[in-house]
């Protein structure tokens, strides 16, 4: 799942309320209903985690563990959880070609982890899922974004801080109908994941009142002049290319042949996968003005001087926030449940983001349950609501520029909402 390192920007919002008369009493918020669930904790929450210590994206694992260390203090210096500090066992997860996720986690099961932080794929993650919820475990992982096989029905014991990939597709779309744009075409991949974007855009397509003009699938045997003929065919108002890494000379061809077809930068939106600089790939200005989307929220300084504080070395901060959310979530969840078990947790995770008081920290959160039955936590990676399976449904995506070089340049952020 390699990726260009890129950060986004998180935007501000301020609201102010002005009156003349005696204000009306606030409502009390209701909290989210959530399943009963008996509990199986010892009085300590006990998080394992699972990062790339080794193998392709092991550089994004050591600023993973550091956001997990600067979680855990802050949740010890408001206090701990139940009473408590959080204990942290951390383990190597390889990569998706190596076979260690399996036997880290059977260690840090046998360590009596309530909670794992990770891991980094969603390859991994398909892997871990039926272990962990034999084992009692909640898996919050802050980076897998391809979709996931997960039954609905009780709480999901796999949750994510981090918006699915298809969302983009979603968020894409709402941007084009605000931008007064009639039609779209989509290429993307015939597989699971093309598949899933697809679906994402035509409900988000129906809800907007666009035009689908077409939908073309991209492989490594693609004839890519006739796909270019056949999209602007539609003379689509927009196209988003949804394709993917492994199709990067594919890409390329791509964008070359919708250029010859008259759909030059200003039209195109790229995804997650195909962001990415090509400079030295593409025609000098054949992807400026093109918009293109990232997942993963900025990393403000303050955070990238304490990553560093725990660890001088870190090359990347990649998913550092999302990281960082995670633990304090599972820690909230601990404190709503009253129990440090796994499924406890699990049955709690999206209270402590959902329909409460907003709360920005561990400690913030705890303050409000003082006098108030519900929280809202909007921590450093943004809005965190969760739906039933445990996917984002509020949040935000990096939002990207093409200059006239074939580099993307951070503009600003692009929302993602719950229908």
């Amino acid at each position: 799942m390699t990726r260009l390192a890129l950060t986004a920007m998180a935007a501000a919002l301020s609201v102010a309320l002005v009156g003349c008369t005696a204000p009306a009493p606030l409502p009390t918020p209701t909290p989210t209903p959530s399943a009963t669930v008996a509990p199986t904790g010892d009085g300590v929450l006990r998080i394992g985690t699972l990062f790339p210590m080794s193998g392709d994206i092991a550089f994004i694992g050591p600023g993973m563990v550091a956001a997990v260390e600067i979680a855990v203090r802050d949740i010890k210096a408001a206090g701990g959880v139940l009473g408590a500090p959080v204990e942290v066992l951390s383990r190597d997860s390889g990569d998706a070609s190596e076979q260690k996720l399996e036997a880290a986690f059977a260690e840090l099961v046998e360590r009596g982890i309530d909670v794992v932080i990770g891991p980094a794929t969603s390859a991994l993650a398909e892997r871990l899922l039926p272990l962990a919820a034999e084992a009692g475990v909640v898996v919050i992982s802050p980076a897998a974004t391809y979709p996931l096989a997960r039954e609905a029905g009780g709480p999901s014991m796999l949750v994510r801080t981090i918006p699915a990939y298809e969302q983009q597709a979603s968020a894409i779309v709402r941007a084009l109908a605000e931008e007064g744009e009639e039609s779209v075409a989509l290429v993307t991949t015939g597989d699971a994941l093309g598949f899933a974007v697809e679906l994402a855009v035509r409900a988000a397509v129906e809800e907007e009142g666009l035009r689908l003009e077409s939908i073309e699938q991209l492989d490594a045997a693609t004839n890519v002049d006739r796909l270019a003929f056949s999209v602007a065919g539609g003379e689509p108002d927009a196209v988003i290319l949804a394709t993917g890494t492994p199709l990067a000379t594919q890409n390329q061809a791509v964008i070359a042949a919708l250029a010859d077809r008259g759909i030059e930068g200003e039209r195109l939106w790229l995804t997650a996968q195909n962001l990415a600089d090509y400079s030295a790939t593409v025609e000098a200005g054949l992807l400026e003005g093109a918009n293109g989307v990232l997942e993963g929220a900025a990393v403000s300084e303050e955070l990238a001087v304490r990553l560093r504080q725990s660890d001088p070395a870190l090359l990347s901060f990649r998913f550092a926030p999302e990281t960082y959310d995670a633990v304090v979530l599972a820690a909230l969840a601990a404190v709503l449940a009253d129990d440090d078990g796994g499924a406890s947790i699990a049955a709690q995770l999206a209270s402590a983001a959902s329909q409460g008081v907003p709360c920005a920290s561990f400690g913030e959160c705890i303050e409000v349950l003082e006098t108030e039955p519900a929280i809202d936590y909007d921590g450093l990676s943004g809005p965190l609501t969760l739906d039933a399976l445990g996917d984002v449904v509020e949040g935000e995506l990096g939002l990207y520029e093409y200059t006239a070089e074939n580099r993307p340049e951070l503009v600003g952020t692009l929302p993602i909402a719950a229908r």
